[in-house]
């Protein structure tokens, strides 16, 4: 899925991502629960129609553009986290 919604908690998060080799990209933004469904398939076909192309290269540059890395840890193991830049780290809510 590309665009869909996570709820966490009371909140709802909607999650627009793509696969970017050798990265996931995502954006997340807490917002109300919408219908996503066309807008998931619209992302879907978008995709294929320029064969991933843009994802590729949208990775590859990233590889060289990354400097900030943060290590989650969770019940199954460690996650690292890539990001351009530092997260902010004051709540915005």
């Amino acid at each position: 899925m590309s665009n869909f919604n996570w709820k966490v908690g009371s909140s709802n998060y909607q999650i627009l991502r793509t696969g970017c080799f050798p990265y996931m990209k995502y954006h997340c933004s807490r917002r109300k629960y919408e219908d996503l469904t066309s807008s998931d398939r619209f992302m879907r076909v978008i995709k294929i129609l320029n064969l991933g192309i843009p994802c590729l290269l949208y990775g590859l540059a990233a590889t060289q553009l990354i400097r900030h890395e943060e290590i989650v840890h969770t019940p199954k193991g460690n996650v690292t986290i890539y990001f351009l830049l530092p997260e902010h780290k004051g709540s915005m809510y």
